[in-house]
């Protein structure tokens, strides 16, 4: 569709355009405007000769790809698995489909950021046809827009680090297209989205320019200081990132970790720069630690999937060796207070909780109806889960993915509880309050949905004698309410008068038990959704779900029920 065709289907949706803009940015504004006149910038080609490298090995090993990311090689074909879809790459042959669009636009990002070259199961020489191919046939097209340019100067860069990763004839070509990609990226950094592309965006030039010498090197290492201003805005003082997500806090996490490991041994390294990355990543490694849920991976809140992001494990220890402390506390309340989520951990009860609506205000994409939900793993396993993400294609599956009814929360008169539209947009916001978090274990929130005259919601979160609660009250409203608790796989409920029984089986060590009292005011019944563990796998899993009128002083308990 061209710009001006984008532009006249928004008319009918005015005002949700409207009630989505009116959060944006000044500075976001201009560079939509001058993007949907101009578009992405070409790509630069510069004249000079190819930079040198300052650096020639980093003291520490970067950490390989992330799960998600397959390579199978089979003679001279390489079947490379990205985000749960496969492609099929002829290593001798010249004229890979880099335009493909056989798996939409997101398996395209990251096709061009070629993370799977750092696979293991590839040898030097392939590494070097698929990039020389690269080179040649690509002279423009997706691989040149700023976020895959952003990763794949990271990947490249680390291949050239790396010890024998490239053969000696490669490098040439490779330090000559890095350049113009740094170039490129240096001139089209993306101002209009904001968030995470941006700052990968300014942490792909400024690792470009410590990684190479020269006069070019020289300007991208200028960006130093929009990188640091960017990072300061985006991670807030409880170590969050400003998306909310800990699938892109993880992502962005490797990114900086991946900068440090090379201002630690560049001479070019800007003055203050490692110190500003050793203490926000010290930051970003706590929090992560808020995120990882007792099985060891990330919770799946707003847009997170297993799989995409290296293991927090992975990331710990990467932040370890690069000399990185940390703080975590593993039980009681814990907060991020800037960022909207509370942790409460007692005995075999874990649980976090979402009291914020979409953020960051100026660029929400990838923020969820989530308000007051919750995710609660009991002795160390998963029960009440989020719906986590298959796609960012828009469609039923990214809506149902978004939704309100998907996350462990209230739905009231089917009103979400924040305007979701297109894929990543959002027109009106709920509003949320935390009244209280204290010691005594209770954590009071309120939200308000974003139509006229929603009603205003509190949840109350108690963990108490061995129980986890959940309180739900209504203020001064009359409306129909579902309540929805989303059962992670795995576990088999069986009704009782008043709730369920919850049970998981173990070969070793038995089953466990779980308890869940159910309010009497609602109509409880066991239903069938899907679940998006990781990008394009679909499980289907139970859904408690509850339906009425509205409920003042409804109460949901979860207890351990031991088995001999």
């Amino acid at each position: 569709m061209s710009r001006i065709g984008t532009i006249a289907s928004l008319i009918p949706r005015l005002p949700t355009v409207l009630r989505t803009l009116r959060h944006i940015r000044s500075d976001q504004a201009r560079a939509q405007i001058h993007h949907m006149v101009s578009g992405i910038p070409a790509p630069a080609q510069l004249t000079e000769s190819a930079p040198q490298l300052a650096v020639e090995a980093v003291s520490t090993n970067f950490i390989g790809p992330a799960p998600h990311v397959k390579v199978c090689v089979d003679g001279e074909v390489a079947e490379i698995t990205l985000l749960g879809l496969c492609l099929d790459i002829e290593l001798q042959a010249t004229g890979i489909a880099w335009s493909t669009q056989k798996h939409g636009p997101l398996f395209a990002y990251h096709l061009h950021e070629q993370t799977y070259l750092r696979h293991e199961a590839l040898l030097p020489e392939q590494r070097a046809a698929i990039i020389t191919d690269w080179i040649a046939q690509h002279d423009h097209g997706v691989g040149w827009d700023p976020h895959p340019i952003s990763l794949r100067l990271l990947n490249w860069g680390k291949l050239l680090l790396g010890d024998g990763m490239i053969p000696e004839s490669t490098k040439e070509a490779m330090l000559g297209s890095m350049a113009d990609q740094a170039e490129t990226l240096s001139q089209g950094l993306e101002v209009r989205l904001q968030a995470n592309h941006l700052l990968s965006n300014l942490l792909g030039v400024v690792f470009a320019g410590m990684l190479f010498e020269g006069s070019r090197a020289d300007v991208w290492l200028e960006r130093t200081a929009f990188f640091e201003a960017e990072l300061s805005a985006q991670v807030h003082a409880d170590g969050a990132h400003e998306e909310r997500s800990p699938m892109y806090h993880s992502l962005l996490l490797e990114g900086l970790l991946d900068l440090l490991n090379l201002a630690k041994v560049s001479p070019r390294a800007p003055s203050g720069l490692a110190e500003t990355l050793r203490e926000t990543a010290s930051r970003m490694v706590a929090a992560l630690g808020f995120y990882t849920a007792p099985d060891g991976r990330i919770s799946l809140l707003a847009d997170s999937a297993w799989g995409v992001a290296a293991d927090p494990g992975a990331l710990v220890e990467y932040a370890s060796s690069l000399g990185i402390s940390f703080e975590s506390s593993r039980s009681g309340i814990k907060e991020l207070e800037d960022s909207g989520y509370v942790r409460l951990q007692q005995d075999d009860f874990d649980a976090i909780v979402s009291t914020s609506g979409p953020r960051p205000a100026h660029q929400p994409g990838h923020a969820h109806c989530d308000a007051l939900a919750f995710e609660l793993s009991v002795a160390g396993e998963r029960l009440v889960t989020d719906t986590g993400v298959f796609e960012y294609q828009a469609g039923p599956r990214r809506q149902l993915a978004r939704s309100t009814s998907s996350h462990a929360t209230l739905v009231f008169d089917g009103e979400e509880q924040s305007e979701l539209w297109s894929a990543h947009r959002v027109g009106g916001r709920a509003k949320c309050e935390v009244a209280r978090a204290e010691a005594s274990g209770d954590v009071w929130v309120s939200t308000q949905g974003w139509v006229r005259d929603a009603p205003l919601h509190e949840r109350c979160f108690r963990v108490d004698e061995g129980a986890f609660e959940v309180i739900d009250r209504v203020i001064d409203a009359n409306v129909s309410v579902v309540s929805s608790l989303p059962i992670a796989p795995g576990w088999n409920l069986t009704p009782f008068e008043g709730g369920m029984i919850a049970r998981k089986m173990f070969e070793q060590s038995g089953p466990l038990v779980v308890q869940i009292d159910l309010p009497k005011e609602l109509d409880w019944a066991i239903e069938r959704a899907p679940f998006y563990p990781t990008f394009h796998e679909e499980v289907e899993r139970d859904v408690l779900v509850g339906r009425g009128q509205t409920p003042l002083g409804c109460v949901i308990r979860f207890k351990r029920i031991e088995v001999s």
